[in-house]
């Protein structure tokens, strides 16, 4: 008799954490060691084909904030989620609001516009990059047809920015309409049924109603957005036909800063550099996911 009380409190205190100690076992395993790692080989003369050269503390912060190339592919990777994340998530909006309103055939529409995400990265890539070809691509001959020359989408910083950013843009934007849509939803009816008789207009009940209504949703995708758009490799990548990997075309007009980590660490074997990038890269995605958070929080509260 005694042990059936002992045996109910333990259950109730050990449960729970059973429950929750696999993703913590997996978290440590895969996402806290490698981190700290890293910070470890940061501090090192790491090199790939020579091994650990020893203990060189901030030698490879020093040499990278001093490096024009490191800030080259930061303005680069900025550019390149600005004009990507900015207009994506404008266009997930206004697509959530449609498709939120009785359609014929509701469901096809929504499983139409996931189909990008779904599509792997490498055919978007190739795609794209005949899409914008200098001299046969789909785009500059639409560009001729109203009298604009062709233009080498590789050789400039603007023309390749808006390029990579189209294929994100294409890949992502059906994925977040789906996410505000179920989000759009769970906003009460009563709210759309008291705009309508105050006479709203559509466009006012989507910034007065369902944005603030779905304002949890938003944080979570704008810092999802924030943290993979500055971490954006596969598609500069696969659009650079430049022949060397990593570079972001010839003068690297779109390196990234993923891409300038892949070409230290794997086409110069510097891992301690590379080390150093990627912990520099990380604590500028957790400043601008905190500063998008507080940006977005702050005008959805205003729009109430």
């Amino acid at each position: 008799m005694l042990r059936g009380p002992w045996l109910a409190r333990a259950d109730r205190r050990v449960t729970p954490i059973l429950f929750v100690a696999p993703f913590f076992l997996i978290f440590l395993v895969f996402g806290l060691f490698p981190l700290l790692y890293t910070a470890w080989i940061s501090l090192r003369d790491w090199q790939l084909i020579n091994g650990d050269g020893g203990f060189v503390g901030l030698v490879n912060y020093t040499k990278l904030f001093a490096d024009p190339n490191f800030y080259n592919a930061l303005v680069n990777t900025v550019g390149i989620f600005l004009l990507a994340a900015i207009p994506g998530m404008l266009a997930s909006l206004g697509i959530a609001a449609l498709l939120n309103r009785p359609l014929r055939g509701a469901t096809w529409w929504r499983t139409g516009v996931l189909l990008p995400n779904v599509v792997s990265v490498a055919a978007v890539g190739l795609v794209f990059g005949q899409l914008f070809g200098r001299d046969y691509g789909v785009v500059n001959w639409a560009l001729g047809l109203v009298g604009v020359d062709p233009v080498d989408w590789q050789a400039s910083t603007w023309s390749s920015h808006l390029a990579v950013a189209s294929m994100v843009m294409w890949r992502w934007t059906g994925y977040n309409a789906l996410i505000y849509l179920s989000a759009m939803q769970a906003v009460p009816d009563e709210r759309y049924e008291a705009a309508e008789l105050d006479g709203a207009s559509r466009w006012r009940t989507l910034w007065s109603i369902t944005v603030p209504g779905i304002r949890p949703t938003l944080v979570f995708t704008v810092v999802t957005a924030t943290v993979s758009g500055l971490q954006l490799f596969a598609e500069p990548q696969l659009f650079d036909t430049s022949g060397v990997a990593g570079t972001g075309g010839s003068d690297r007009q779109f390196q990234t800063l993923t891409m300038y980590l892949y070409e230290k660490g794997i086409g110069h074997y510097d891992a301690g550099y590379a080390a150093a990038i990627a912990w520099v890269l990380f604590v500028i995605c957790a400043v601008f996911a905190l500063v998008n958070f507080r940006l977005v929080r702050r005008f959805v509260g205003h729009t109430r």
